[in-house]
């Protein structure tokens, strides 16, 4: 009866901590001096991830931050050894109690703890942008806007409107997908997510026209509302606020 029990209870805590969606993590931030480092003002690198995604992030000092935090969307890879994650200085701020934005500026480095949530872009459908790097008609570098729940994109491939045959896109950085092997015609993108423990398949037809511009936003025709799983404890599903 013993060996059972003690079996039976490493699988209650098993399942405990791997059926989550608001994990908790430790961490350290620091921030960018100038705005115009990133591409928008409540950007943030993180070093642990090259996805797209919204993280609700406070700084672990009681009496100099709010205990809601600041929410960001991290954007790409953080190369810096010294830090996990690289903020806006206004996102920075944005932990700070009222009054209190240039104390936490001041010191430069803190410990904060974070967790992922949901984006939610008011029905807004995911957005493919054509960099400005791609070149017509040997490259295609696309970024995916307004990524909606909680997800991560995992795989990107793309192929003529109509066609069976697939290209495989490689992830250049943060959420930009590329190929040097451009499909002709207007284009089409099956997309892979995850969500819950698993993955999903996004099919977004006809997405870009035959004569797509670098530079340029193109409606996707679909949403993304999945919520990704992650096996982690502490969870947290309580709103810092």
């Amino acid at each position: 009866m013993g060996p059972f029990l003690c079996f039976f209870f490493f699988l209650v805590i098993f399942s405990s901590a791997s059926a989550c969606d608001r994990c908790v993590h430790q961490a350290k931030v620091a921030y960018f001096s100038k705005a115009s480092a990133l591409s928008y003002p409540d950007d943030i690198l993180s070093e642990k991830t090259r996805k797209l995604e919204l993280t609700q992030i406070r700084c672990k000092n009681a009496a100099l931050c709010t205990k809601q935090g600041t929410k960001v969307v991290v954007t790409d890879l953080n190369k810096n050894n010294q830090t996990d994650f690289v903020l806006s200085s206004r996102a920075f701020m944005g932990m700070a109690n009222k009054g209190m934005g240039q104390d936490i500026l001041k010191l430069g480095l803190v410990d904060v703890e974070y967790k992922r949530v949901p984006c939610d872009y008011k029905n807004q459908n995911l957005a493919v942008r054509v960099e400005e790097i791609s070149q017509k008609p040997n490259y295609l570098a696309v970024k995916f806007l307004y990524q909606g729940g909680q997800t991560e994109i995992v795989a990107v491939d793309v192929a003529k409107v109509g066609s069976p045959n697939w290209t495989f896109m490689s992830r250049n950085y943060g959420a930009v997908w590329d190929t040097s092997r451009v499909p002709d015609g207007p284009l089409q993108f099956r997309v892979v997510v995850t969500s819950g423990y698993d993955g999903k398949n996004i099919w977004a037809q006809n997405v870009l026209p035959a004569d797509w511009k670098a530079g340029v936003m193109y409606d996707s025709g679909v949403q993304i509302s999945d919520i990704a799983q992650e096996g982690c404890s502490p969870c947290d599903e309580r709103i810092w606020k």
